[in-house]
């Protein structure tokens, strides 16, 4: 029988070490290390040690290899196979956030490339429970479903008569059936017959053992398929409990194989710590290609699916949703919450840039009496420390008292706001709740502010102003710049933050 030896992960960077310590040699992370079993049978490879004998005997090991992949010079390779072309969710927010080719590009149409999924990529979906996780990818697997693909949706926390259930409230309890010629041939699918008789659509898996699932996929061979969630699948091989960092680095890596072996696309649903990082070792982020964090908060209907990590494409996109009563419906345009906007106390209206697009994200701020050498400083989507740089700025530049003053700020919507060109709304709205002014309708703010209180240029102004101007706002604050405002609208120009501040009625 194999025996088992311990070893300690770190939860953080994923490094093993032999023995627990409190403090990771690897990446300086206290209390991060983690026991867990690994069978020692798993290193008995037989080709171990044979790089320094093949190196020294001038032996190769053709004969072994067989059909093992070999060193191709880069000017060889073919950049334009038919493999990398990508399979759109049917979600376009969704398709946004994995990556490939603006829907705004200038190029030929026969040249861009489909955002959407890769064929034999790995997505980790992570967010916090009740977030719409699963929500959005049953809508997913639906619209991929009804555009020909065949999808298998594996659920391991419900029946599937639940998940049936849940389908039907999204509207997504049906999938057109196609024949075998409409489906993509796959080239690189794993061994075994397709037991479809060649219909497309979802099929529907409710179990957690790794090996019955691999199984029905072989015998099924999804274009997509649907891990929810990946801490209740195990392997039977192995002792430790599902979710354990054993079972996650196991059936995790055996999934990802699996996915690069047969071209399917995976994506892997994931649970969250108290923290907000994914459940299990970091090591379980380095495996796969794509990372997304759901983000919002879910007492609230917007929601934010956020690019942490992507091989394939940029990790500046955002995707915008609603959770309504039917499910996730995207927010395009921009917009997100300015149409909910009124013109109150404490509240200033700024365009942020996330990734590509442009949104006008209202940023508010309360100001209420509080203790001298105790006031409170709590923030919600924006960065502490730049809101005490920022009420710095107010008390010396702008003639401010604010050291009495609890302070309150936050991004409407759930929006999180890191980016300077958002410091001037965010002083604005301080100001105008402290001295109870309020900034006009149709007003809008841009600009980063330095420590002398000067207003900066911030970058692409220009989309920011045209955009602002689209939605309806027709004077806008920004530093001073050559930009020629849109017609009907009025740029007001300010280098100083007191100048700024006089704007307020």
């Amino acid at each position: 029988m194999a025996k088992t030896k311990k070893q300690f992960l770190c939860d953080d960077c994923g490094a093993v070490q032999a023995k627990w310590m409190g403090k990771c040699p690897d990446c300086g992370a206290w209390d991060s290390l983690v026991e867990f079993k690994a069978d020692s049978s798993s290193n008995l490879d037989p080709h171990r040690g044979v790089a320094g004998a093949v190196w020294t005997s001038g032996v190769g090991m053709e004969a072994e290899q067989g059909n093992a992949p070999k060193a191709i010079l880069i000017d060889d390779i073919d950049s334009s196979d038919d493999n990398v072309e990508r399979m759109s969710t049917g979600i376009s927010e969704l398709d946004r956030v994995l990556g490939g080719a603006n829907h705004d590009s200038d190029e030929p149409a026969d040249k861009i490339v489909k955002q959407g999924l890769v064929p034999g990529s790995a997505v980790l979906v992570g967010g916090d429970p009740g977030i719409g996780k699963s929500t959005l990818l049953l809508q997913a697997a639906h619209k991929l479903s009804q555009n020909g693909q065949r999808v298998l949706y594996v659920t391991s926390e419900e029946s599937v008569q639940q998940l049936k259930l849940r389908a039907e409230r999204l509207g997504a309890s049906t999938s057109r059936a196609v024949s075998k010629s409409d489906l993509k041939d796959k080239s690189n699918a794993i061994g075994g017959g397709d037991e479809t008789g060649g219909r497309g659509g979802m099929y529907i898996l409710a179990d957690t053992n790794l090996a019955r699932i691999v199984e029905q996929a072989r015998k099924i061979q999804p274009t997509v398929c649907v891990i929810d969630s990946i801490q209740m699948i195990y392997k039977g091989d192995l002792s430790a409990a599902p979710g354990s960092v054993t079972q996650l680095r196991s059936c995790c890596l055996e999934l990802v194989y699996f996915a690069k072996a047969s071209g399917t696309a995976l994506l892997l649903v994931g649970h969250v710590t108290k923290q907000g990082q994914l459940a299990g070792p970091r090591l379980l982020e380095h495996m796969v290609d794509c990372v997304l964090y759901f983000e919002g908060d879910r007492y609230h209907s917007h929601r934010v699916v956020r690019g942490i990590k992507n091989r394939f494409g940029t990790t500046l996109e955002v995707g915008l949703f609603e959770m309504t009563g039917s499910g996730l419906q995207q927010v395009q345009g921009g917009g997100l919450l300015a149409g909910e906007y009124e013109p109150r106390s404490g509240s200033v209206i700024s365009p942020v840039l996330q990734g590509s697009r442009c949104l006008m994200v209202e940023m508010q701020a309360l100001t209420a009496t509080g203790f001298l050498g105790s006031a409170k400083r709590k923030v919600s989507g924006l960065d502490g420390n730049r809101l005490a740089m920022l009420i710095a700025v107010l008390e010396k530049r702008g003639g401010l008292r604010l050291a009495d003053q609890d302070i309150f700020a936050s991004s409407v919507g759930g929006m999180r706001v890191a980016e300077p060109a958002a410091d001037l709304a965010t002083a604005l709205a301080i100001a105008g709740s402290f001295m109870n002014r309020t900034l006009q309708s149709g007003w809008c703010a841009i600009g980063e502010i330095g420590l002398g209180g000067e207003i900066r240029h911030v970058q692409q102004l220009t989309q920011r102003i045209h955009e602002a101007s689209r939605l309806g706002f027709k004077n806008i604050i920004c530093p001073k710049t050559r930009e020629k405002a849109p017609n009907g609208a009025k740029l007001v120009q300010v280098t100083t933050l007191s100048q700024a501040m006089e704007v307020l009625g």
